[in-house]
């Protein structure tokens, strides 16, 4: 921003200025940015304009949940959700329009895949959600768990997420940024030295042949890989986890054996255990766990020293729960229908 100002011959500092009013207060209209110039102010609106993703539905979920479809310049779609809760409101938003990763149990994935999502774009839902949201709904968490892989859109997810953090916008706490990754091995270590955001991973299984099952990207980033560079993410920081997403698939992932792996598996990794119950969607394949097996795989890994929560489901008489945004996208993948569907015992 310093330096299109500098193209300008104008003063940089007037960057600054710019980026308050339109982060902070949401504001567009270049004549109501008060503390410039009224000939700046004019030649900013000849030379350019501030755009935002449209809203095309905004749905309210009986448990307080809200969701905004949003339509992009290419005419996709994507989603982003706002769940409030007692001591903070969290923003879950997309990284790109539909994903490209595959994952077994993952309404998006189905949709395929069309692009990246741009910097603006990212940082676009983020001032959407205020705007709708106003004063009476603070944002206070922001986690890149929505549509896509975060981390195979490094550069835009990277510069969005520096936008939040900044003083001149939204002046979130690194520790309540999150974003969440399949795992992305050397994508991982970059973020790491680029960034100071807190890192989630998807981890949902306990061995390699499941996990390739559940989610390809372990045949390329298997479950070693992954939590060496998890450790390394977290090194030299007493105060930063990784938190560990795993979603309950009923005669899967759930089984008793499977919950002592997973103890074994967080051995010297400073983690925190989201247990996801599964939100199903059609034709998804998979039944959620019964609450009792949720409740017993918790308390095995809570009795080994694990912190572990139970993830309440939210949002989903809206599909706005966790591995149900759809959107809608262009598919470019050519995928091939008629995926498999892993059914059956546990391991």
């Amino acid at each position: 921003m310093e330096a299109w100002f500098r193209s300008l011959g104008e003063k940089p500092f007037h960057a600054r200025q710019v980026l308050k009013w339109i982060h902070r207060h949401q504001v567009t209209d270049f004549d109501r940015m008060t503390d410039l110039g009224k000939g700046l102010r004019a030649r900013l609106k000849e030379q350019a304009g501030v755009r935002v993703p449209a809203v095309v539905c905004d749905q309210l979920s009986a448990d307080g949940t809200r969701k905004w479809l949003l339509e992009l310049c290419c005419g996709n779609r994507i989603e982003t959700v706002y769940i409030p809760e007692a001591d903070r409101g969290t923003l879950c938003v997309s990284s790109q329009a539909g994903c490209s990763l595959d994952c077994a149990f993952c309404s998006t994935a189905r949709q395929g895949f069309n692009r990246n999502l741009d910097a603006a774009e990212i940082i676009g839902q983020l001032w959407v959600a205020m705007k709708e949201l106003g004063d009476g709904q603070p944002i206070t968490n922001v986690v890149l768990m929505g549509m896509g892989e975060p981390l195979t859109n490094f550069d835009n997810v990277v510069a969005a997420t520096d936008i939040m953090l900044d003083d001149l916008a939204y002046c979130l706490s690194k520790y309540r940024v999150t974003v969440s990754t399949a795992g992305i091995v050397p994508a991982m270590d970059r973020l790491r030295e680029v960034s100071e955001v807190s890192l989630a991973v998807s981890l949902h299984a306990t061995t390699d042949e499941l996990r390739d099952e559940l989610m390809p990207v372990n045949r390329k980033y298997p479950i070693a890989e992954l939590l060496a560079a998890c450790k390394r993410f977290v090194a030299g920081d007493r105060r930063r986890r990784v938190t560990f997403e795993y979603v309950m698939l009923d005669g899967v992932n759930d089984s008793d054996r499977q919950a002592r792996q997973l103890v074994r598996l967080m051995q010297g990794v400073p983690a925190k255990i989201n247990l996801i119950p599964f939100n199903p969607f059609p034709s998804a394949g998979y039944r959620c766990s019964p609450r009792e097996r949720i409740d017993r795989f918790r308390e095995i890994l809570s009795a080994a020293g694990l912190t572990t929560v139970t993830r309440k489901t939210r949002g989903s008489d809206i599909d706005a729960a966790c591995g149900q945004l759809v959107g809608r996208v262009h598919d470019r993948s050519r995928r091939q229908p008629g995926r498999r569907m892993l059914a059956g015992g546990g391991l």
